[in-house]
């Protein structure tokens, strides 16, 4: 098992922060096949070999994914994934 956590902080509404975080679950969607619903503030994803979430707060980002032994080599592309959308959606790392 492979593990990615990322935590980034944003200076946006708890609502455009949720918006942010459904834009990045739809494009690793759309490029990883997941599937994703969510639970309060809590979006967690999943489909075979992968699961995950993304925890919104009020002042910060958390995404996490847990990667099953066939997809741990993708772990550097997912992860360079998960900081690309996090710069779109929620500016670089100060």
């Amino acid at each position: 098992m492979s593990e990615i956590r990322v935590i980034r902080p944003h200076g946006v509404t708890l609502k455009r922060a949720r918006k942010g975080a459904e834009h990045i679950a739809e494009e690793l969607g759309e490029e990883f096949g997941l599937d994703h619903e969510w639970d309060g503030n809590i979006l967690r994803f999943q489909r075979m070999g992968v699961a995950g979430h993304i925890e919104v707060g009020k002042k910060d980002v958390e995404i996490y994914v847990k990667l099953g032994f066939l997809l741990m080599a993708l772990a550097p592309r997912i992860e360079h994934e998960i900081n690309r959308f996090c710069d779109e959606n929620f500016g670089p790392v100060a």
